[in-house]
């Protein structure tokens, strides 16, 4: 885990930036942006109407905040009413009243809910990495860089030394744009941050040159990893922190031409974890899907590429069959969500425990269920095929363009086709297209090349739902923000099973497969299109791929 030290005192020359310099108000404290309150009556305040002081945020540090479970509200009384835990903490108040040049009237507050506050008003800072790499001097961060001993929040700005602040800030940033990967990459005069929002690369902004060595080794030092080598590839990870919420890191190097090259992706281990009712599959696919994983053995695989959504799919399935009833049992590398009930595994390459030898352990545990994160040897499909055939329900993913292209991946693998017809049940092959930003949608019309080229004939009423975003803040000028998915899910039928033992090609399965009444990804796209969810471009970009 990364640390920092913990400095509570305020300092007036550290200060944070506005959570929305926009707002005149301040920061909001709940989901309903309302007016704000007034001096409240010792005893409570209407959560669900304040909202948090502007200046308070901006002056006083969250750990200081935190320590003090103290609050400053916004209010038109020119003096801030302070929500408080303690309201005999007279010291506390006489240090704010100094600092921040103003009366403030302090009132009791329940001190939980002034905890959960203070996280959602500090959480709220967004823009903050801009303004600090616009005015960052790049001989200010040539110091050391330190190594620190607690969990890392990155809402703790106060007293850090540049380089430290700037690797914070960036990673929040990538957080509150819900950014899955940050990409720090060398070039010959400058130092470009890019982050993968819904899918898509962009560029966010340059850093000096200058600082390249110690923004590297900072995330270094963050992650555990060696800062003296750097003509060797090295991975890491870290833990940092968000107000309420933990984030994991997984950190890659790589030497490139101009210096290292930086990858981190990020897992928010607090996220909420979809049912399979919300994965966007339609009702006729959820029903088959939910009638697949409840079989009693056999081996169910998610196919597509990386980042398309496949842990998410097995969580969801994991979610629904698990009960007291049941031992279920994962190998994951990385364990990117913890499921209540289950015993989840860690693969570890370096330390001898890999897929295949880990599933010969867990079958000794009595398992009814088993996870495993990716097939991705021979070894491990055997094992996988194993498990199914003498009782176990496996699931698993492969890296496939679609569903049948996942029998001829076994077969290349040199599994038997007598196995995979024998263990195989079902395969569901997914891609993730982005969603229409509902703030800036606009009706759409598109031209007859795009719908000819989809060999889509949309109805009237389609017609009418076609939406396509302008772009506005919300989704970064796009047009569009957030994702679903699309899904081709293949039972293994009498007909594909006789294919697969002759040898079929994936295009003569796929081929039976929609004889039997299989939806391919692109058919299942244009049917998001139809609802409004998403556009033809989208549809387009993710079945090219998966036609490729």
């Amino acid at each position: 885990m990364a640390t920092i030290s913990n400095q509570s005192r305020v300092q007036p020359d550290e200060r944070l930036n506005d959570a929305d310099p926009t707002h005149p108000r301040g920061v909001i404290v709940s989901d309903t942006d309302l007016q704000p309150v007034g001096i409240p009556q010792p005893g409570g305040v209407d959560w669900g109407k304040a909202h948090a002081s502007a200046q308070f945020i901006k002056s006083v540090p969250i750990e200081f905040a935190r320590n003090k479970k103290v609050l400053g509200l916004a209010s038109d009384h020119g003096s801030i009413p302070l929500a408080a835990a303690d309201v005999t903490d007279h010291q506390t108040f006489d240090v704010l009243r100094r600092f921040l040049g103003c009366r403030i009237e302090p009132f009791e507050a329940d001190e939980k809910q002034v905890l959960l506050s203070i996280n959602q008003a500090y959480g709220q800072q967004t823009g903050a990495a801009h303004e600090f790499v616009e005015s960052l001097d790049s001989q200010s961060v040539i110091e050391e860089v330190r190594s620190l001993e607690s969990r890392e929040d990155l809402l703790n700005n106060a007293d850090r030394a540049p380089v430290i602040k700037l690797v914070n800030l960036v990673l929040f940033e990538a957080v509150q744009q819900q950014a899955s990967d940050i990409h720090i990459q060398p070039y010959e005069s400058r130092l470009v941050v890019r982050m993968r929002i819904d899918g898509v690369l962009f560029d966010i902004f340059d850093l000096p040159l200058g600082v390249q060595e110690e923004v590297v080794s900072r995330v270094k030092v963050m992650a555990k990893m060696n800062i003296a080598e750097k003509r060797l590839p090295q991975d890491g990870r870290a833990t940092v922190q968000v107000g309420d919420r933990v984030i994991d890191l997984r950190v890659s190097t790589v030497p490139a031409s101009h210096g290292e090259r930086v990858v981190i992706r990020l897992l928010d281990k607090s996220a909420r974890l979809y049912t399979l009712d919300e994965l966007g599959m339609d009702r006729r696919d959820l029903a088959r899907f939910a009638k697949l994983i409840n079989v009693e053995h056999g081996l169910i695989l998610v196919t597509g590429p990386t980042g398309s959504g496949k842990s998410t799919t097995l969580y969801a399935a994991l979610g629904q069959i698990n009960s007291t009833q049941r031992n279920i049992i994962t190998l994951e590398d990385p364990i990117e969500y913890q499921l209540d009930g289950i015993s989840q595994i860690q693969i570890s390459d370096k330390k001898g425990m890999t897929f295949a030898s880990g599933l010969r352990s867990v079958l000794r545990q009595d398992p009814d269920i088993v996870m495993i994160g990716e097939i991705r040897d021979r070894e491990t499909a055997v094992m996988a095929i194993q498990a199914a055939l003498t009782g176990h329900l496996v699931f698993s993913t492969l890296h496939t363009n679609d569903a049948a292209s996942a029998v001829t991946r076994l077969l290349d693998l040199g599994i038997e086709p007598y196995l995979i017809g024998s263990s195989l049940v079902g395969v569901l092959a997914q891609r993730l297209v982005r969603r229409v930003c509902r703030h800036c949608a606009k009706h759409d019309t598109p031209t007859s090349d795009e719908l000819t080229s989809l060999c889509f004939a949309p109805t009237d009423e389609e017609r009418k739902r076609f939406r396509k975003g302008t772009g506005c803040d919300h989704c970064r000028g796009t047009g569009y923000h957030g994702r679903a998915g699309c899904f081709e899910l293949l039972t293994i039928g009498s007909e594909v099973r006789s294919l697969i033992q002759t040898h079929a090609t994936a295009a003569q399965i796929n081929d039976a497969a929609r004889r039997a009444g299989m939806r391919s990804l692109c058919d299942d796209g244009l049917i998001k299109v139809g609802q409004g969810t998403t556009t033809l471009e989208e549809v387009m970009r993710v079945s090219m791929r998966a036609d490729l």
